[in-house]
């Protein structure tokens, strides 16, 4: 009957120690990788969202000067209409402008459960040793 050695040298015990922490920091690192790439996309959909309100908002601009050429060449008609369409162009900008900043500011960017396994991570080696 064979008797398998079950004792490790110290150094087989942080060998492996070792081996098993280089592992975990390469799957911590995918997750990261994971983790940042949601939020970027996430960024990118709201940075559009500023993008689409600020050039709704210049169309507005745009508006509001014909209504002000408009209002000076061909009399008032002309000029309430051409108002009108500005101020709702220029108010549909301001909403999208306003739904990407608030979005913006509600982004969370820390890559928290990475943060979170990598905490435990610390916890598992500390007992390990």
């Amino acid at each position: 009957m064979h008797h398998v050695k079950e004792e490790y040298s110290l150094g087989e015990l942080l060998s492996e120690l070792s081996q098993e922490v280089q592992r975990l920091l390469r799957q911590e690192m995918e997750l990261a990788k994971i983790e940042m790439s949601l939020k970027t996309s996430q960024l990118m959909k709201d940075i559009a969202f500023l993008a689409i309100g600020g050039a709704v908002a210049y169309a507005g601009f745009l508006a509001l000067v014909s209504a002000v050429i408009l209002g000076l060449g061909t009399g008032m008609a002309w000029w309430l209409a051409a108002l009108i369409f500005g101020i709702a162009v220029a108010g549909a900008g301001y909403f999208l402008i306003k739904r990407g900043m608030n979005d913006l500011k509600q982004r969370d960017f820390i890559p928290r459960q990475t943060v979170s396994t990598l905490k435990e991570d610390t916890q598992w080696a500390k007992e390990k040793m």
